[in-house]
């Protein structure tokens, strides 16, 4: 699995998201996010297109060390600043409070210990700062996700740990996180695969 995981699989992955219709949900997830942004899950750099003007710098965090080779050409056509910093969004090494925002897109499904890479996200991001976020997740109905339930399995083998069946406003909320805003509904595609969240989540201090 390692050479398929090092060298092909990061060339599915950009191909499959790289496209129009995933593009318009990214412009919808992005929509008011600025200043310095830490971004774990930066993959082959498929959001650099649409980052907003207002975005100063992108910290880049992503395990799949081709990403950087396949995100070139997107680099070199933004203005947006991006300095790639690790490899494990489970462990961010920036100090705290050192980020405006954080973007999670097509990542949290895939983070081993998504509880973990929330609370580190909730240590960089300021307080009250917001973490957008676009995943494909837990459908809402029963026999769907009892599909989801059966695929996810074959699905993390294959796609190295994706989850389909990860509930991620639940997540974002148990890690302390407080849901600004969320839309979620089928995109194009089998259902199993194509039930997706896009929102906000504001990292709200915890209550003394």
């Amino acid at each position: 699995m390692g050479f398929y995981r090092d060298n092909v699989l990061p060339r599915l992955v950009d191909k499959a998201l790289s496209n129009d219709r995933i593009g318009k949900w990214r412009v919808r997830c992005m929509e008011g996010l600025a200043g310095v942004v830490v971004e774990p899950g930066f993959g082959s750099g498929t959001n650099l297109p649409f980052y907003p003007e207002a975005v100063e710098k992108v910290y880049a965090v992503d395990p799949a060390v081709l990403g950087q080779k396949l995100a070139a050409e997107r680099l070199a056509q933004s203005s947006v600043v991006v300095e790639f910093i690790g490899l494990d969004g489970q462990s961010i090494p920036l100090d705290d409070n050192s980020c405006d925002a954080g973007l999670l897109t097509f990542s949290l499904c895939t983070i081993p210990d998504p509880m973990r890479a929330l609370h580190e996200l909730r240590r960089v991001i300021k307080p009250d700062g917001a973490l957008h976020f676009l995943e494909h997740g837990v459908a809402p109905e029963p026999s769907i996700r009892k599909w989801q339930g059966r695929i996810d399995p074959v699905q993390k083998r294959l796609f190295d740990g994706c989850h389909v069946s990860r509930d991620h406003p639940a997540l974002l909320e148990a890690a302390g996180f407080t849901l600004d805003w969320v839309e979620h509904r089928y995109a194009e595609g089998p259902k199993p695969w194509s039930y997706f969240y896009v929102g906000r989540a504001l990292n709200t201090p915890d209550q003394v």
